[in-house]
């Protein structure tokens, strides 16, 4: 596979063997001393020692900061800034799936913006406060799921209200993604199942949301395309090819839901900061249920996510049936109550995610109690 360029939004470095070019970039932008923020999972895989490694035989003196939830909260950003000043560093990277690059990114943005973290939520206006220069950005994925290496925005939660925060601005894109397929290669099935429905879920949400969009929407729908050709194949028998492609339709279902979320993720948000459940698989058991109530008033879009899919009836039911199946042939569950969902956190799930940023943006409006209906079906 060669290494592929694309400018959209920003450079991406796409192809097996691009992290290897990130030592010449570095140089070539006289940046020597970069803080790399990972997850500790990643932290201790052999490609980052061997990059690490590299980056070393390069004169690169690396910083690595690794303490970080796997569902992030503003404590971990706080932690990471204090690595920052206390090792004058000049770059940050961040390397890892979701949570990794969301506290890398909202690292960069604490560096030169040192009021309380949320006051620049951008849910109430923050964003108009985020004027000063930020550092150099990097990003590299090692999941194809959250597609967080193109985005401009990162999610963290309240440590004590658990409640998800979006921190937004077009300065916090990365200046380049080196989007490697083979640092997925050795992911467990598992997680590959989990963040590749994330990955679905950011492309039909985006895809439904309200705001009009075309060009996001038929990005979303190649995005569906693609990980209906390789989901399966990339969890049960993974090749090259189907991991590049899960790769790529990550980055396009985070292309695509600048148009915006919906339901599945409102529902998903809370699992997380309540119960600390993988985001990826919070999206994925809820995906279904939150594709059913949307499809009233949605037909004709459903018709073409069924078309997509190459469904022999091309109704909203077909695709939620679609699902159930997709979730089952990748060893996903079916019901919250396998994760460890109990019927006592359904209030608290069901005021978390009336309160959540993404419903809004759904096509229909979602109630406290269609939240809590969901919850008891999903259960």
């Amino acid at each position: 596979m060669s290494i592929l360029q694309y400018n959209f939004p920003t450079t991406i470095r796409f192809g097996a063997g691009a992290v290897q070019e990130l030592g010449p970039y570095l140089k070539k932008h006289q940046l020597g001393a970069p803080l790399i923020v990972t997850d500790p999972t990643v932290a201790q895989l052999p490609f980052f020692k061997q990059l690490i490694s590299r980056l070393a035989a390069q004169s690169i003196a690396v910083e690595i900061f690794s303490e970080i939830h796997k569902n992030p909260v503003k404590s971990d950003v706080y932690k990471g800034t204090d690595y920052w000043d206390n090792t004058k560093r000049d770059c940050i990277i961040g390397i890892g799936g979701g949570a990794a690059i969301d506290v890398a990114r909202a690292i960069v943005l604490r560096v030169n913006h040192r009021e309380d973290l949320f006051v620049y939520d951008d849910l109430i206006g923050g964003d108009v406060f985020v004027t000063n220069d930020v550092p150099h950005f990097i990003t590299i994925p090692t999941t194809a799921g959250t597609g967080s290496e193109v985005g401009r925005s990162a999610i963290i939660a309240d440590d004590e209200t658990h409640q998800k925060k979006i921190l937004f601005s077009p300065k916090l894109l990365a200046k380049i993604i080196f989007a490697d397929p083979e640092l997925t290669y050795d992911l467990p099935a598992f997680i590959t199942a989990a963040t590749g429905m994330d990955a679905l879920t950011h492309n039909m949400e985006a895809y439904l949301a309200k705001m009009h969009h075309p060009l996001c929407e038929g990005i979303a729908l190649e995005g569906i395309s693609l990980i209906h050709q390789s989901l399966e194949t990339a969890v049960n028998k993974p090749t090259p090819q189907a991991r590049a492609n899960m790769l790529i339709a990550s980055l396009m279902g985070a292309v695509a839901f600048q148009k915006g979320l919906g339901v599945v993720h409102s529902l998903a948000h809370p699992l997380s900061s309540l119960l600390d459940t993988h985001h990826g698989l919070a999206n994925a058991i809820n995906l279904p249920y939150g594709m059913e109530f949307n499809i009233a008033g949605a037909e004709d879009k459903f018709k073409r996510i069924a078309q997509v899919l190459a469904l022999k009836e091309l109704t909203g039911e077909a695709v939620v049936n679609y699902l159930f199946q997709l979730n089952s042939d990748i060893h996903i569950p079916h019901h919250l109550k396998e994760i460890g969902v109990k019927p006592e956190h359904l209030e608290t799930l069901s005021d978390l995610a009336i309160a959540d940023f993404a419903h809004p943006n759904n096509h229909k409006p979602v109630s406290r109690e269609n939240f809590k209906e969901l919850y008891h079906k999903a259960l």
